[in-house]
């Protein structure tokens, strides 16, 4: 080499200076991780996805802009809270900025168009709320995990809760929809199976929030409690309507804990002393809950709620992912399993993944005081989902 010309070497020189700085940069985990978010910005929902993105946004900030040495890059599309447009939007992800993650969504009609493109794409899906049984039943896949809960989850712990309490005969009211329909049917499973019957389910169609004829036939039919499943605005509508018709007094309001979720400031005296399950409570006292509200209160200058929590953790199981393969994405199959695998650190208390990729969680009593939903007991432990028709 020493008796080559110099401009001879300078070719040498050049593909040395490459190699050291793809070896570099490869250190450095390569280029940013391409999130897209595909959450509700606009409509019923659009607090709800603000606020998974907050919390999903704060666990990365948390590890210094980075999970295990990516930079993340964000991606956003609307998802309008509309199953008609979600396969459209969601592509718009997949095929038109090649995102490596998603994460979404809120509405679980949405979210299972969004399951079916990630299958058919082969996409990583990490869902942080919509609890459409059927993403981790029969849709379940290896590149899908959820953050959040399955419909079947909030609605069988309630139905626990019921019929502990010696209620007998109840009534379930919600939208007629995928997650409606789910909730309430696992509410209807332990309810009867603890010795309760639903003698009626009133439905009406989302986000129609016209209740006053469905709480003149509660009224008429006097059951000894009312199951509800509600998000949202939707949901504070319906609290301040049940109130106002004068039932609140006279038959009990239980509910999946989104009826109170997010909603209870909106809701006012109308939501005092409702009782809700759901796999986090406000108030609950553990070290990782308390360091989480203070960050997150800090950051953002409000309080967290389960939304947040849940982007939260969508975020902890990727990060565990990376974390296991060092940030190589392309080792997607160890990821996958080291995200399966985790043990997620959670503001609800810890919990793990089932073999369909949904949260096996403590579900938790809680009462509507103030603005918090504060804990109240442990309604049922380590609850897994069934994942009924999952084949993985």
């Amino acid at each position: 080499m020493k008796n080559l010309p110099r401009l001879a070497l300078a070719p040498v020189f050049a593909a040395a200076c490459v190699a050291a700085f793809a070896t570099g940069a490869q250190a450095q985990g390569q280029a940013p991780l391409k999130v897209g978010l595909m959450l509700p910005a606009t409509g019923t929902y659009a607090a709800l996805g603000d606020m998974i993105e907050k919390g999903f946004k704060l666990y990365v900030q948390e590890q210094g802009g980075k999970l295990a040495g990516r930079e993340i890059q964000y991606f956003k599309v609307d998802d309008e809270s509309d199953p008609s447009k979600a396969t459209d939007n969601v592509n718009k992800l997949i095929k038109r900025d090649n995102v490596d993650v998603l994460v979404g969504t809120v509405h679980s009609g949405v979210a299972l168009a969004m399951a079916k493109a990630a299958k058919e794409s082969n996409t990583l899906l990490i869902v942080p709320n919509a609890g459409a049984d059927a993403i981790t039943g029969p849709m379940c896949g290896a590149n899908i995990l959820r953050s959040s809960f399955s419909n079947w989850q909030p609605g069988y712990s309630t139905g626990v809760v019921a019929a502990q309490k010696g209620y007998k005969r109840a009534m379930t009211i919600t939208w007629n929809y995928a997650a409606g329909q789910e909730t309430v049917k696992g509410f209807a499973e332990a309810f009867e199976k603890g010795g309760g019957k639903v003698v009626k389910d009133l439905t009406l169609p989302f986000p129609n929030v016209e209740f006053q004829a469905l709480l003149t036939e509660i009224a008429a039919q006097k059951p000894d409690v009312v199951f509800a499943f509600f998000a949202g605005g939707g949901a504070v509508k319906f609290v301040k309507d049940y109130d106002a018709a004068g039932l609140k007094k006279s038959i009990p309001l239980f509910g999946s804990g989104f009826l109170t979720d997010g909603t209870l400031q909106a809701q006012g005296p109308s939501a005092q002393g409702l009782f809700t399950t759901l796999h986090y409570a406000d108030s609950l006292d553990i070290p990782k809950n308390n360091a989480f509200r203070k960050s997150f209160a800090l950051a953002y200058k409000q309080n967290a709620d389960v939304y947040a929590v849940q982007g939260y953790d969508a975020a902890q199981i990727l990060g565990a992912g990376l974390a296991a393969v060092k940030g190589d994405f392309a080792k997607r199959d160890a990821m996958l399993a080291a995200m399966r695998k985790a043990t997620v650190d959670s503001p609800r208390g810890k919990f793990t993944l089932s073999a369909a990729g949904n949260p096996v969680q403590d579900m938790y009593l809680r009462e509507a005081k103030g603005e918090n939903n504060e804990y109240r007991a442990v309604a049922v432990k380590a609850l897994a989902d069934p994942a009924r028709g999952c084949k993985l």
